[in-house]
């Protein structure tokens, strides 16, 4: 008994952890952007006055808790979309589209998205519409929203299911820009 005791206390510690599932993985890249903000391009869907087209775009992802990340999204000098990833206990991912007014107030049409069906991929993470959303939206019940992430670049889509509907928009990880000021409804 004795030397069993001895053998399991020769085997490294990280023997014993659990490799990260697929979006843990996909949290941790995103977490490793904490602080930091990147400009982006539309490579799908931009068309002139769509209200993207043209426009600076920037992320930032501003703020990083264990179960929730915010990632304000610019367009030019409107500074009113906030996108919210929120991981639960079984590490399945949501996200929510805060909009907010200039003064801080919630948007009529806010907190709308979806939750992935499974764990994803460690660069892939996918949200289908909710309940919430297509009470909320009826045209955006067959939206699907997601975000791939690589060493390079970050992307936000939006497809429309049984549309032409399509909207990419891709993110320079290799550049950081400089960090914005704070997106309406938060405090710096």
């Amino acid at each position: 008994m004795k030397a069993l005791l001895y053998f399991l206390l020769l085997i490294p510690m990280n023997f014993y952890a659990q490799d990260q599932i697929p979006s843990e993985k996909f949290w941790s890249q995103l977490k490793a952007h904490c602080g930091k903000a990147y400009q982006g391009e539309i490579i799908s869907g931009g068309v002139a006055g769509d209200g993207f087209t043209g426009k600076k775009l920037v992320m930032h992802v501003r703020s990083c808790e264990n179960n929730t990340i915010r990632i304000p999204f610019f367009v030019g000098e409107d500074r009113s979309r906030t996108w919210v990833l929120q991981m639960n206990s079984d590490k399945i991912m949501s996200l929510k589209h805060d909009h907010r007014h200039a003064d801080g107030t919630e948007e009529k049409v806010t907190q709308y998205g979806g939750t992935s069906s499974n764990i994803g991929l460690e660069n892939l993470q996918m949200f289908p519409a909710d309940a919430h959303t297509t009470q909320m939206l009826p045209k955006a019940a067959t939206n699907v929203w997601w975000f791939t992430i690589d060493a390079e670049s970050f992307t936000y889509n939006l497809r429309r299911i049984g549309s032409d509907r399509l909207f990419t928009v891709r993110f320079d990880l290799n550049q950081a820009i400089a960090t914005p000021s704070a997106p309406w409804g938060t405090k710096d």
